[in-house]
């Protein structure tokens, strides 16, 4: 009962976020608060690297997972492994409908270069942060099968870390970055719950 009203917590945020977010352009509050994170040369190799870890370490976390799993013939590892690439795959169709539903413009394609500087252009819809949403998916999920503070610490300093880079390098507002947290960490659980109500 206590994962079902998690999970639908986690939609009902979800949801919200797609009415709130329908209607949502840029307030001064995330303009100055984009302003204060995003420096006049966000030429950092470490948050250019942070942010480019989120697609490969997702894609290699339930691979390496399921390898692992065969080679120690460990199935509790192999089930995690597909939930978490099944809360991948439920992530990227809701990140997608929410990118297409909302159509906001990245920051630096709504302001001029000079206010928020960006180096290397990103095709795509602002909200949500497609990064930030598949790092917590990965975190989340990761943390859901192993519930211990020495797994959730490091996992949501990465996922968090992505999200503060995305901000950082001028490709996402703060609320694309909060929304793509709330997505990612929904569609994991979801996606537990969906594996507790009808595969168990």
């Amino acid at each position: 009962m206590n994962s079902y009203l998690k999970s639908t917590s986690f939609s009902i945020l979800i949801f919200s976020s797609i009415f709130f977010c329908n209607h949502l352009n840029a307030q001064n509050w995330e303009i100055n608060l984009l302003k204060q994170i995003n420096p006049s040369n966000p030429n950092s190799s470490t948050w250019k690297n942070i942010s480019s870890s989120a697609e490969p370490i997702c894609i290699a976390a339930p691979i390496s997972m399921f390898a692992i799993s065969l080679i120690n013939h460990d199935q509790n590892l192999k089930k995690n492994s597909f939930k978490l690439a099944e809360s991948l795959v439920i992530n990227a169709a809701i990140t997608e409908v929410l990118k297409v539903t909302i159509n906001r413009d990245r920051p630096f394609v709504t302001y001029p270069l000079d206010v928020f500087p960006n180096k290397k252009d990103e095709y795509g819809k602002s909200m949500p942060s497609g990064h930030t949403a598949f790092a917590f998916t990965t975190a989340t999920s990761i943390y859901l099968a192993y519930p211990k503070w020495y797994v959730a610490l490091p996992a949501f300093t990465w996922a968090t870390a992505v999200g503060y880079s995305r901000m950082y390098l001028g490709q996402h507002y703060p609320s694309d970055v909060l929304v793509g947290a709330i997505v990612g960490g929904g569609s994991a659980c979801l996606t537990n719950w969906l594996n507790k109500k009808f595969k168990n």
